[in-house]
Order: C-alpha cells, then sequence, then structure tokens
C-alpha cells in the first residue's frame, strides 16, 4: 500500500533542518509551519554564537539560511563552520546569483539556492511557489531533500538556473518596485491634483504603500543587489518610448497577453495551472530580517 500523501511529504522531507535567522518573518513562519507539518526542525537567531550555532546544527543536514542580503555572507561563514560535513547550505534570499556564489566560496558541501515566492502570511488556500536552483555539489538527492521541506509545508517547487530567477525578479519584482516608486515621486507635491484622484488611483496606492514606505529600504537594496535590475529598467524605458511616440495601440495588445489567454496557454504548455489570486497583504518575499 502507498504512503499517504502527507507522509509522503514528511518522508520526502526526512532529515533535520536547521532555520538560521528563525525570529524574521520568513523565518519564523518556516519553523512554525515545520513544526506543525512534524518535522525535525530546529531555529537560531541573534545572536548567532558559535554556542548557539553548534546546538541549533546538531544533527542537520540542511541548514537554511533566512537572513538579510546585508549580513549573508557573514552569517554563512559562522554556520559552515558550525554545520557537519555533507550537509545541505541552502538561502531564501530574493536574489540567487551572488548568494550562491558567497555560499559556493564558503562551503565545500552541497549548495542549494531556493527563493520562496509569496510573504510571511499568505492567504489561505494560495499558490506558493519555491524557485529552487542548483549550486555547488547539489545532485539530486540534494535537491530533493530540500524540495520534500518545502513540499512538506503545502509549498510548490519548480526549479531553474540563478541568472534565469534573477532576471525574472528584476522584471516581477524590481521593475514593480522602481515604477511604482518614479510614479509616486514624479506626482508627489502636485497638490492641485488632490481633487482629481480617482478610485484606481487610491487602489494604486494603497498597493504601494508598505512597498514605498516601511520596505523601501529592502527593496531598493534588492534592487541594486540584482545585476539584471538595470536591464529590466531598459526595457521598461522602451515600452515608455513606444507610448511617447503616439503608439498606445501596439502597447494595448502587447499587455493583452495576460488576460486574453496567452498566460495561460503558456502555464498550460508547461504543465503549471494558473495560481490562485493572492490575497494577503503584500510583503518582500524573503531576506528581511535576520
Amino acid at each position: 500500500m502507498s504512503a499517504e500523501p502527507e507522509e509522503e511529504k514528511k518522508t520526502a522531507a526526512q532529515g533535520r533542518t536547521a532555520i538560521v535567522g528563525s525570529r524574521g518573518r520568513m523565518g519564523e513562519m518556516l519553523l512554525r509551519r515545520a513544526r506543525e507539518a512534524g518535522l525535525d526542525v530546529t531555529g537560531v537567531d541573534q545572536p548567532l554564537t558559535p554556542e548557539a550555532l553548534r546546538a541549533a546544527l546538531d544533527g542537520a543536514d540542511l541548514a537554511l539560511l533566512c537572513v538579510p542580503a546585508a549580513v549573508f555572507e557573514e552569517v554563512a561563514k559562522a554556520v559552515t563552520a558550525e554545520l557537519a560535513p555533507g550537509a545541505i547550505l541552502a538561502d531564501i534570499t530574493s536574489v540567487k546569483e551572488r548568494p550562491l556564489r558567497q555560499m559556493e566560496r564558503l562551503w565545500e558541501g552541497p549548495v542549494v539556492g531556493t527563493h520562496p515566492l509569496f510573504g510571511p502570511k499568505p492567504a489561505a488556500g494560495a499558490d506558493q511557489p519555491v524557485a529552487v536552483v542548483a549550486g555547488k555539489g547539489a545532485e539530486e538527492a540534494h535537491l530533493s531533500r530540500v524540495e520534500g521541506f518545502f513540499s512538506a509545508l503545502g509549498c510548490r517547487s519548480f526549479r531553474c538556473s540563478a541568472a534565469t530567477h534573477d532576471r525574472a525578479m528584476a522584471r516581477i519584482q524590481n521593475t514593480n518596485f522602481i515604477t511604482n516608486l518614479a510614479y509616486f515621486a514624479l506626482l508627489a507635491g502636485e497638490e492641485e491634483l488632490l481633487p482629481f484622484l480617482t478610485p484606481s488611483f487610491e487602489r494604486r496606492k494603497a498597493a504601494a504603500a508598505k512597498m514605498l514606505t516601511e520596505d523601501a529600504e529592502l527593496f531598493g537594496g534588492l534592487f541594486e543587489a540584482n545585476a539584471h535590475s538595470h536591464e529590466a529598467v531598459r526595457q521598461y524605458r522602451k515600452m515608455l518610448n513606444v507610448a511617447a511616440g503616439g503608439d498606445i495601440d501596439l502597447l494595448c495588445h502587447r499587455a493583452a497577453w495576460w488576460w486574453d489567454g496567452g498566460a495561460d496557454a503558456a502555464r498550460s504548455r508547461a504543465g503549471e495551472s494558473a495560481p490562485k489570486p493572492e490575497l494577503a497583504e503584500e510583503t518582500p518575499d524573503s531576506d528581511e530580517e535576520a
């Protein structure tokens, strides 16, 4: 008789996972959900002393770094000093090329990059995809171990290269940030506009509020940390140049791809289903805080 689905998830995630940065928003969420799923998991956070790390990493075959990019290399160095040989070193940062290089310089064992493409408070039933990137020394068993951890939490994993991930995030995450930033900076201080604000403007302002106030420094750091961000801005500027040239119909025709079945057809070819709408408050996906 085959194992029940929940038992299959647990089997795939067998081993001890150490969450480094377990009091951060993403780290705390992953630790809590792993415990609820019955996984063998430990957590550690500041102060990341050798003694604290040694205790948390004891017996761990997977260390998952959930810390900000600003301290990432420092934390990775401290973790690798205490991690058992052959254990998997992984992360959840929103950028993949740079942290993978940092981990690979510091760790002789298998390295895996991940990026949960959702915040710490996903809506109930929402699709929760996780990008998984093979780093140095990562074989099928190591990738499956990492994917098993996220699967046990109810997430959906897919594999990609670090460059593919970072190009995508430059367009999805960073261009969204920088265009909102430029739009509201353009209109700031123009008091004569206030009587004319429309419901669609207010919706956009509400959607961008947290990104451009509480998390502006974080998103700015992610923009600069991604080598593909400036190219994404140049591509966006080309679309603005088309608009400035008066060819609005061309842009409308191109943009309609998202609603006329183009995106659904592409997902179907890739064997994916359309994600359920995310209704939770928008929150940076990862590497927010230690």
